[in-house]
């Protein structure tokens, strides 16, 4: 027995399909999408996200509040730095990390309150 609904029919709903298909996002569109929201799937990455949006931390800030080493969040920030989700600003010899924009703000959010409904 199939525990998910399935559609026991053959028929197209063409009118539904019509005005559905001009919104899909295209074939480049959903890639990227999909990649943006990878990067969500890794909890250091969310952690190091969110403590960025309480304060602008520096690697070495970020190793100390994760416990992990310089290295490691070095890694982790390469690859949110690529995806523009987070920006730096060099301070002398020290760099400063922070959230790209008031969307990364947002998408953890939304994450946020869907998990708490």
């Amino acid at each position: 027995m199939n525990r998910f609904p399935m559609c026991e029919c053959e028929a197209v709903h063409q009118d539904v399909v019509n005005a559905v298909a001009p919104k899909l996002l295209s074939g480049d569109e959903a890639i990227d999408l999909a990649a943006l929201y990878k990067l969500f799937g890794d909890g250091t990455r969310v952690r190091i996200l969110q403590a960025l949006r309480v304060h602008e931390l520096c690697v070495c800030d970020l190793a100390c509040l994760l416990g992990m080493t310089k290295s490691a969040i070095s890694h982790q920030l390469k690859a949110l730095r690529l995806s523009n989700l987070v920006r730096f600003r060099r301070e002398g010899q020290n760099v400063f990390y922070a959230l790209a924009d008031e969307h990364v703000e947002k998408i953890l959010d939304l994450g946020l309150d869907h998990l708490r409904e």
